[in-house]
């Protein structure tokens, strides 16, 4: 009987690990994404997961237009495909 409350008792404790290692911090960016993409406006920068940089130009219930460029191409795109609010840098500074 004590073998398995030890048994039963570990995996407990595994999956205690498991959910606030993994799932919870997973859980809380997902919900961070979301609300970033919900308060998207016009003007904002952002930068798609496909590495493209604009500039918001119009605002849909399901997809957001950026401008891309000096040369003002529109190009439309699901919110989803947003990655960060901001253009992003590579470059490091020393």
């Amino acid at each position: 009987m004590g073998e398995w409350m030890s048994t039963i008792g570990m995996l407990v404790v595994m999956l205690a690990i498991f959910y606030f290692l993994l799932i919870r911090p997973e859980n809380k960016k997902k919900k961070e994404l979301a609300k970033m993409r919900s308060e998207l406006t016009i003007g904002d920068e952002v930068t798609t997961i496909g590495g493209i940089i604009g500039t918001i130009c119009a605002v849909k219930e399901e997809s957001i237009v950026l401008e891309t460029g000096a040369d003002r191409v529109r190009v439309e795109f699901a919110k989803w495909a947003i990655s960060t609010k901001g253009a992003q840098t590579t470059e490091t500074t020393k």
